[in-house]
């Protein structure tokens, strides 16, 4: 009997990298209640048996197959809610973005379920769950219980790490339903992504943010020069979105997007509280800032104290310097 349920989003035969996060932290909250984690996946013949089955080695003990409409949030529901109506879910798990949100909130409503949205942590205490979210734009936490069963939790993007450490394949089961009337009544025209940055910042391995420090727009091009030697992207804070400097697509923070990249670089920010819980997950941290007070070097694994303006080509060319020579 699986105690927690996970929905797992994919497209053109690879989960969704959030979703996956959702999946090993639902491994590791099952196993805190002593009981396992499953995933609801929702497509067409793109998920095969090996595909659905490689969630096992994320935490999934078992994965329930829906052949259906992807992408669309009703079929979704319909699927989830047939699981839970069978079997026995204490809590549903969803990896947040967008149709993440649309999802959790249908699924709540439809199984009576408490539900909480922007979730940075999950906690087990006392055999049940405790959701973790920021208030007050993100100056506090609360700590949220659930009265009765079940729990729709729906976290922050990028907000659980991807591990691995399952026991190996999860077992497919797939599911029949008849979808109800008015899930028939969307359909997917075109999939697309929002424009605006040359790279998904959501899931890039190396990020080069800039804030106000930069000085004005021109100065993303120092952030840019350095991106591109690393062959990473580039985020920017929400002063310098709402300033026009750069697109809202890049924006990390808490009316942002949540990343956690191997390297987040941060050129002329000044660390508020809004926009560190949007990149505090990143394995390495590394800031520059003329200011050898500004917050972020509290929690940075290395702070550098100069002009950002000379600090970030010298940077950008010793990189490209030491790549070609190691070419050459």
């Amino acid at each position: 009997m699986s105690s927690i349920l996970v929905y797992v989003l994919h497209h053109d035969g690879e989960f969704n990298k959030s979703s996956l996060g959702a999946v090993c932290e639902a491994g590791r909250l099952a196993a805190g209640l002593g009981g396992q984690a499953a995933a609801v996946v929702v497509g067409g013949d793109d998920l095969s048996d090996d595909l659905c089955r490689s969630l096992g080695s994320y935490g999934a003990a078992r994965v329930y197959r829906f052949r259906g409409p992807e992408g669309l949030a009703q079929p979704a529901i319909d699927a989830i809610a047939t699981v839970m109506a069978r079997d026995s879910h204490r809590y549903v798990l969803f990896g947040g973005g967008l149709l993440g949100f649309e999802i959790g909130a249908g699924l709540a409503a439809r199984v009576g379920g408490g539900v909480t949205m922007e979730v940075t942590q999950v906690l087990v205490r006392d055999d049940r769950l405790v959701a973790v979210r920021p208030i007050l734009q993100d100056s506090a936490v609360a700590e949220i219980d659930y009265v009765g069963e079940p729990g729709v939790i729906i976290a922050r993007l990028n907000a659980f790490a991807v591990t691995s450490g399952g026991d190996g394949a999860a077992v497919v089961e797939d599911v029949e339903l008849e979808l109800s009337a008015w899930s028939t009544r969307t359909r997917m025209v075109r999939r697309g992504e929002r424009r605006g940055a040359e790279i998904k910042i959501e899931d890039a391995d190396v990020l080069v943010a800039g804030g106000r420090g930069l000085g004005n727009a021109a100065g993303f091009d120092l952030c840019s020069q350095l991106a591109k030697a690393l062959g990473g992207g580039v985020a920017a804070t929400r002063a310098v979105v709402d300033a026009g400097w750069y697109p809202y697509s890049a924006q990390i923070g808490q009316t942002g997007k949540t990343v956690a990249p191997k390297l987040y670089l941060a050129a002329g920010i000044s660390g508020a509280i809004q926009h560190k819980v949007g990149m505090q997950g990143s394995e390495h941290i590394v800031a520059i800032n003329k200011d050898p007070n500004a917050p972020i070097f509290e929690f940075s694994d290395l702070g550098i104290v100069g002009d950002l303006n000379k600090i970030l080509p010298k940077l950008t060319a010793a990189i490209e310097d030491g790549r070609g020579g190691r070419e050459g």
